[in-house]
């Protein structure tokens, strides 16, 4: 499982021209997945980005966490996440799952960050042509792959 979290001032997500979820301060993350993930990567990912400690405290470091500043989070599919452009200029996504193991995982995933920061996450609409706008704040964007924890 792959994300890219984006601390943000606010995001949001549309559908076919219309906007249809924004949050406030918070987290923007495009998550792909792969055919090989599993619950323990969903948990792992989740908690880990739920305490990820890159918001502001007090003094201007970056100590607090999303559960700190009672920050939002909204979750876009991103399949193209799992590119591979190691041969010639068009990549490929073999990597990236199929369907029908990609969407309960992504489900899974939006339940489990529900859980590990107590509220409702947005999320856009899996397999839509989606446009995403966001104000990323710093900026502040880090990239997580459950199969190379760094």
């Amino acid at each position: 499982m792959r994300a890219v979290i984006q601390r943000v001032q606010h995001a949001s997500v549309s559908i076919e021209g219309y906007e249809t979820e924004g949050i406030g301060q918070g987290y923007l993350v495009l998550l792909g997945c792969e055919n090989a993930d599993t619950q323990e990567d969903i948990d792992w990912l989740s908690h880990k980005i739920a305490n990820l400690r890159v918001f502001d405290d007090e003094a201007g470091v970056m100590n607090k966490s999303l559960l700190d500043v009672g920050g939002d989070v909204l979750v876009v599919s991103q399949f193209t996440l799992w590119a591979s452009y190691k041969k010639g200029n068009r990549p490929s996504y073999l990597r990236a799952g199929s369907h029908e193991v990609t969407v309960p995982l992504y489900e899974a995933f939006v339940k489990a960050m529900e859980r590990e920061i107590g509220k409702p996450v947005k999320t856009g609409r899996f397999g839509a042509e989606m446009k995403v706008e966001l104000l990323n704040d710093g900026p502040v964007t880090i990239c997580m792959d459950t199969k190379n924890k760094e």
